[in-house]
């Protein structure tokens, strides 16, 4: 990992410690527990929450080419066997020499629909894959700019990003419910003998609430993501190769080709709805056309 990345990732870790003791002081949370003698050590909580809440994110990232592979069976290019693979592998080692990154995995997996994502740890070790729905229904010129976007996010540190982002509200989700399970059992409660009932079904449904809420935010960060590799997709292609693919993209309906698992890292994700929008990982069609259209 970059130095970069561990400067992000130790200022995130800071970011958390701060943020928390604010939050509680705000809230008076430390001094609700102290006068009911509530016996919970914040700070070793805190660290407790973030070991983990970082710990699942990353792993989940450092497997993210495994996964990825398992969920749409995608088969990497090895030795090409014909012209269209050939093409993809040269477009996408120009692409990452151009972005300054490592020659990512090209791999090809089997949907009807015509998608495209990139994963990996490492941006010089990453994975671009692309459906062959993509490859059959879409033209020379729009295939390279779905690519082009693809290692624009590898080139960006995306999914690294995302982890990062992840981790923090992971650490939020398990700290707050543990917070509040403790508030009820302690106080509401007046349980004096460990931990209680009130404690464990509040955690419970306070981690499940929270993570919805958490997931929002995650969301929104992806969809900020998505313009900033359409315009990495324009300056690797062209922008109006650019554009053509993601009008293509949407006549076909907003492709569904993905595991859910898989698709904030994918180059549409489908429409939920006014309230289900806020959970897309991915901003509608029309809003990314015409962001790219008016971008100078």
């Amino acid at each position: 990992m970059p130095v970069t990345r561990v400067l992000l990732f130790v200022l995130t870790n800071v970011a958390v410690l701060a943020v928390a003791s604010i939050v509680l002081s705000i809230f008076g949370v430390q001094g609700i527990l102290a006068e009911n003698n509530v016996d919970l050590d914040l700070r070793s909580l805190l660290i407790f929450c973030a070991v983990f809440g970082f710990s699942g994110s990353f792993i989940s990232l450092a497997m993210s080419k495994w996964m990825a592979k398992r969920a749409t069976g995608a088969q990497v290019i090895t030795r090409p066997r014909n012209q269209a693979e050939t093409w993809l592998l040269q477009t996408v080692e120009r692409q990452a020499r151009e972005a300054g990154i490592g020659m990512p995995e090209v791999a090809i997996f089997d949907s009807p629909e015509p998608n495209a994502f990139a994963t990996g740890m490492n941006k010089n070790k990453a994975l671009v894959a692309v459906s062959t729905g993509l490859l059959e229904r879409m033209s020379q010129g729009e295939v390279e700019a779905v690519l082009g976007h693809e290692v624009s996010h590898v080139a960006n540190g995306d999914m690294v990003t995302l982890a990062l982002i992840q981790g923090v509200v992971n650490t939020f989700v398990i700290f707050l419910s543990r917070v509040a399970g403790f508030i009820v059992d302690r106080v509401l409660l007046k349980n004096e003998r460990g931990l209680g009932i009130g404690y464990f079904v509040t955690s419970l449904v306070a981690q499940i609430v929270l993570g919805i809420l958490a997931s929002m935010i995650v969301m929104w960060f992806s969809r900020r993501r998505e313009f900033r590799a359409d315009r990495g997709g324009a300056a690797l292609a062209s922008r109006d190769k650019m554009v053509g693919a993601l009008q293509a993209l949407k006549r076909v309906h907003e492709p569904q080709g993905l595991p859910a698992s898989m698709a904030a890292f994918g180059i549409s994700a489908g429409r939920l709805g006014r309230f289900g929008n806020l959970f897309m990982s991915h901003p509608p069609l029309e809003v990314r056309i015409k962001a790219l259209q008016e971008s100078a």
